[in-house]
């Protein structure tokens, strides 16, 4: 399944104002975005490493566990670039790892409004990670 066919699924079930894919790059412990719904805000091929906040790579790489920002206070505790984020209308965030055979391949990252999300919002969200499988596999070789 395509990427933007997973991108048609999240907006279809939960909803979504911004929509990245992100590949996680264990040798460089970096993060290569492969799918943006706003390439001119979040170009594909952008990468991150440092201002992604430590506990967020060991929640959601690591652990392989979802991250909740409910608030614009939760977005801008995580994410250097929380202005950008806020001037799209976007205020919540979810992020779920896509794992596969027991390593993360990558990273949903969910966005829209403030209080657009809730916990049932998170299983949804991941419930649909596995989607991105193959396409996060494909974009590893």
């Amino acid at each position: 399944m395509s990427l933007s066919t997973v991108e048609e699924r999240v907006r279809a079930e939960l909803g979504v104002r911004l929509f990245t894919v992100l590949a996680w790059l264990p040798e460089r412990r970096a993060l290569r975005r492969v799918h943006s719904s706003h390439p001119a805000e979040y170009p594909v091929g952008g990468e991150k490493t440092v201002e992604v906040a430590a506990g967020w790579l060991d929640r959601c790489i690591t652990a392989r566990k979802p991250y909740f920002g409910p608030d614009r206070a939760a977005v801008r505790e995580i994410f250097t670039d929380h202005e950008l984020i806020e001037s799209l209308g976007c205020g919540a965030i979810i992020n779920v790892p896509v794992v596969a055979d027991g390593r993360t391949l990558g990273v949903l990252n969910i966005l829209d409004a403030e209080g657009a999300y809730d916990d049932s919002s998170v299983r949804v969200a991941e419930s649909l990670a596995p989607l991105a499988v193959a396409a996060l596999a494909e974009e590893a070789r």
